[in-house]
């Protein structure tokens, strides 16, 4: 197969890349953290402490306490890790993904074949 011409991106597609790494560091490190039980229960005691410890800007903070997760690619978060954020703060990947194509939950199940997915 041929690799697509990278000076003619897909509209709407994000890639990440190099550059998106860079950009999103502070938020897959903050997100990778979450591997962890003991940083896990730190973040669900005091949110607020965990970002601030992880040196996230105002503006990725916002971005989180929104769980704003179309907001948070965009911001170089990588949805592999961003799942891991999801899990801890109860947004399963089908909610995260409703909410990053701007429908309500329901009728983005509608739009799954899986029975029974939550």
């Amino acid at each position: 197969m041929t690799q697509l011409d990278p000076s003619r991106p897909i509209p709407g597609v994000l890639i990440f890349n190099l550059r998106e790494s860079h950009k999103g560091y502070r938020i897959n490190k903050l997100c990778d953290s979450l591997t962890s039980e003991a940083n896990r229960q730190a973040f669900q005691a005091d949110e607020s402490a965990y970002l601030a410890a992880h040196g996230l800007t105002e503006a990725e903070k916002d971005l989180v306490r929104a769980r704003d997760w179309a907001g948070l690619n965009a911001a170089g978060g990588n949805i592999y890790y961003l799942l891991k954020l999801g899990f801890v703060t109860g947004h399963g990947l089908y909610r995260m993904g409703a909410q990053m194509r701007g429908e309500s939950f329901d009728a983005f199940l509608g739009s799954r074949n899986a029975k029974g997915a939550r």
